[in-house]
């Protein structure tokens, strides 16, 4: 008898125990922001590289995409994962401040993993939901007054450094004419641009030169007519290089810099050089008319989204880490002084590195003088950068 009851103890531990594994399993869904999972940009780079961690271990994996752009359609996204079991929501993009503000408190047992999105961005979404009037200064905020962030983790990066990396790069590979194309005036795309002056700053007085900067927002973070007239302008009047900063934006800088000789474009988020050869050359184009097209994309700005979310699922899914990670908004930036490829931040392989002008060594050398805080690089959006030999047109909105 009590050999039965022992036996029957054991099995009833082991059925407990089957139980907690299965409500401990996790699947991961990533909810699309602006674009898709082809936008060759932050939706596609990101959900690459869910599908790589799912495949590699095993883990179930969807993506949905909202019907409408804004903060209803992702919500409602949001929940139809949610319904089909998955708990680990995977969101890229500033615009999901809004979407975690709303639902993470009704649902606290799913974890929140976002990208781009910052302490402002919650913050907005909290106090807009409960209808209150405010003064926007989010720094004077205690953010769980507004938003419940015990399932949420949030990673921001130091969009100003890569910026920052790919302006100095330009000026010392010999451009003197640049130009600056965001996509909208959010905080990131603003420290793109203004770490984007400051590296075209530094090299320029290295150089004991002067530079031009136009600077300009789309109002929206893809290409069109209007957008493509403005760049027109800009290249045809002796702009260079444009640093199309933006997502799909890319396309108005690339179609303007086809009309003029030598024109080139500095790609965003993800190494775009493949990207934009592919879009330069049009649809169902050759390789060697794809090949034509290979000098037109000096360096791209690049965001380590894959190991960011590659890391994060590991520890959350993977390793039970979800303590480290819950409540947190990090900052993502600089890890290695010796090896620009293991940063969250950097500047594309693709680069046009050329010897006496700027190197893959030179390279090295100026992300080590930023992981050692030789070069500093201030991240303020409240205040355009203070520049000694470039000039600066900042010229608003296109739309």
């Amino acid at each position: 008898m009590k050999r039965f009851a022992a036996l029957l103890l054991a099995v009833v531990m082991l059925m407990g125990m089957v139980s907690v594994a299965s409500a401990e399993e996790m699947k991961v869904a990533m909810i699309t922001d602006y674009g898709d999972i082809t936008d060759q940009s932050f939706n596609q780079t990101t959900w690459e590289a869910v599908v790589k961690f799912g495949t590699e271990n095993n883990v179930e994996y969807k993506y949905f995409k909202p019907a409408t752009n804004d903060t209803a359609g992702r919500v409602a996204q949001v929940e139809v994962a949610i319904d089909e079991g998955y708990n680990v929501i995977v969101m890229p993009g500033y615009a999901f401040g809004g979407t975690i503000a709303e639902i993470s408190g009704e649902f606290p047992e799913v974890k929140f993993i976002a990208l781009d999105v910052a302490k402002g961005d919650l913050l907005e979404g909290g106090v807009a939901l409960k209808g209150e009037a405010y003064d926007y200064n989010p720094d004077n905020w205690n953010l769980t007054d507004y938003v419940y962030m015990d399932n949420v983790y949030c990673a921001i990066y130091q969009e100003e450094l890569c910026g920052y990396m790919a302006g100095y790069a330009a000026v010392k590979l010999g451009y003197t004419k640049l130009g600056f194309l965001g996509g909208m005036a959010v905080p990131a795309v603003i420290r793109y641009g203004y770490g984007f002056v400051q590296g075209c700053d530094a090299a320029a007085k290295e150089m004991n030169i002067t530079v031009d900067v136009k600077y300009v927002y789309g109002n929206q973070f893809f290409g069109d007519a209007d957008i493509t007239a403005y760049m027109d302008n800009w290249y045809q009047n002796g702009t260079e290089v444009v640093f199309a900063c933006g997502g799909g934006i890319y396309t108005s800088a690339v179609d303007a810099a086809k009309k003029v000789e030598g024109a080139k474009v500095i790609g965003v988020d993800v190494d775009q050089a493949a990207v934009i050869n592919l879009y330069a050359a049009g649809e169902g184009a050759s390789e060697e008319e794809i090949a034509k097209w290979k000098d037109l994309t000096v360096t791209s700005a690049m965001k380590g989204l894959e190991p960011a979310t590659i890391d994060a699922l590991t520890d959350v899914v993977i390793n039970g880490k979800w303590a480290d990670y819950a409540g947190q908004i990090v900052t993502l930036g600089l890890v290695s002084a010796e090896d620009p490829s293991l940063n969250y931040v950097q500047i594309a392989g693709s680069t046009q590195f050329e010897d006496g002008k700027f190197t893959a060594e030179d390279y090295t050398a100026m992300v080590k003088a930023m992981f050692e805080g030789t070069i500093v690089v201030s991240n303020d959006i409240t205040a355009e950068p203070t520049v000694t030999n470039t000039t600066v047109e900042y010229q608003g909105n296109i739309k």
